[in-house]
Formats: C-alpha cells, structure tokens, sequence
C-alpha cells in the first residue's frame, strides 16, 4: 500500500494529552500518519478555562500557533495572552503553560521538533 502525504482531521483519532485539561488532540503530521522522522504537527482544542498544566520537555522544542480563541501563555517568566494568528515558541527544557483564555475553546496547532509521541518519558512536570 503507498504512504499518504495528506491527512484530514477527521480521519485521525483524537485523544486526551497527559498532563492537560479539557483538551483534545489530534496527531496531524507524525511517525504514524506520514512517517515524518524529525517534526510532528497536532491539531488541539482546548475547553475554556482548560489547558497544559507546568510542565517542560527536555528533549524537544515545541511551536504553537493559535487558530482560533484567546489563550494564556507562560514561559521562562514571560507571560502573554494570545489570538488568532499569533504563536509562540517553548525551547526544550523550558517550564511552559497554554491554558484557554475567555468562554469559547481555543483551536490550535502544535509542532513538535522531534516527535513528542506522547511518550511521558518525554515530559517533566513543572
């Protein structure tokens, strides 16, 4: 069977990350979908007042860019809220939170450099 580049968000199964609330994720671009070895892109929507509780990885650089809502953001002292088009960066190792801001839920994506996986060995709780 030939591998497929192009993935719809409907056709990938949804799941609930660790160390979250409210939030469901979708794995877009990964090891799995597209066989992408160094990068993974998820599709996340976070319930108002929900999101990443602290925590940090310390192998990986994570990207998010907001789609959709308002967002709170902490990381190495800096805090932000965030809209529409706005994104942000969590180098590997650094403390981080993402939690949705306002009564409507946040749509984002995520990149991960490399591949999160899900693997809780991946992450430490800040």
């Amino acid at each position: 069977m030939p591998a497929t580049y192009f993935i719809r968000a409907e056709d990938v199964t949804p799941y609930s990350p660790a160390n979250h609330s409210g939030t469901v994720n979708r794995r877009l671009i990964g090891p799995e979908t597209v066989g992408a070895k160094h990068v993974e892109v998820l599709l996340g929507e976070i319930a108002p007042k929900q999101g990443a509780h602290p925590h940090a990885h310390p192998d990986m650089e994570q990207v998010c860019y907001l789609l959709e809502g308002r967002a709170h953001v902490e990381v190495d002292g800096q805090s932000r809220e965030m809209g529409p088009g706005d994104c942000c960066f969590f180098p590997a190792g650094m403390p981080h939170t993402f939690t949705a801001a306002g009564e409507v839920p946040v749509k984002l994506l995520v990149i991960y450099s490399p591949p999160y996986g899900e693997d809780p060995s991946k992450t430490v709780r800040g």
